[in-house]
């Protein structure tokens, strides 16, 4: 297994966001700096707003973009969903398709938040413009995004993103290739100890929590 720490990546940013990229897959332009992804999944960024920060708005087309929000709030802007305030605890899911969006992310408040910006390339072009938005429960494991076209919970995709927030002691088994970002608390992962920050890579996941309320970010694949 494989780790890879936020806190050996430089910061960078853009408007009023400084972020650490640990993924940056070579089909959108990394260049080998950081992670490449696992299936459709290629890029996340671990992002804190500057107190009133904002994206701005812009423009995408042909992706998925996955937000989880970490700590604070955000306030949503643009095409899909316009008005959302999103918490702590909370995902939002947009997918682009053909037909695109524009948004922008702002943080209302007088101290920083933090989301974790995950972006999936879709596997069928020209679909239509969407928005979903999940809740987080304390000891469970939430599937945010992929799975059969035919479910309408989530956006279809081979590649599967699920969120879990973890009581202490609790485990989580899966078989085949994973990659697992923590963003709160520590554990243990096939043997290795791990904390807030740290990006792992490997085969057949063994989880344990070692603290309540440890947050992670699950990527596999269908």
């Amino acid at each position: 297994m494989k780790i890879l720490k936020k806190e050996s990546l430089a910061l960078g940013g853009f408007a009023g966001i400084k972020e650490h990229r640990l993924v940056v897959d070579k089909r959108i332009g990394g260049d080998g700096d950081t992670w490449d992804g696992l299936g459709n999944f290629v890029y996340l960024a671990d992002a804190y707003y500057d107190p009133y920060g904002q994206s701005n708005m812009h423009s995408h087309s042909e992706i998925d973009i996955i937000s989880v929000i970490v700590e604070g709030r955000v306030n949503h802007e643009g095409s899909l969903q316009h008005g959302e305030s999103l918490v702590a605890k909370q995902v939002q899911v947009q997918r682009a398709g053909g037909e695109g969006f524009s948004h922008n992310e702002i943080n209302p408040d007088a101290q920083k938040n933090r989301m974790i910006q995950i972006w999936v390339l879709p596997e069928k072009s020209g679909e239509p413009a969407s928005y979903k938005l999940y809740d987080l429960a304390k000891g469970d494991l939430t599937q945010v995004y992929g799975g059969l076209e035919e479910e309408s919970k989530t956006l279809s995709s081979h590649t599967i993103l699920e969120v879990g927030i973890l009581t202490a002691k609790e485990k989580i088994s899966k078989t085949g290739e994973f990659m697992l970002y923590v963003t709160q608390g520590s554990g243990k992962i096939n043997g290795s100890v791990v904390n807030d920050g740290d990006l792992t890579q490997g085969v057949d996941l063994e989880l344990e929590a070692f603290s309540a309320g440890m947050q992670v970010i699950i990527v596999s694949r269908i």
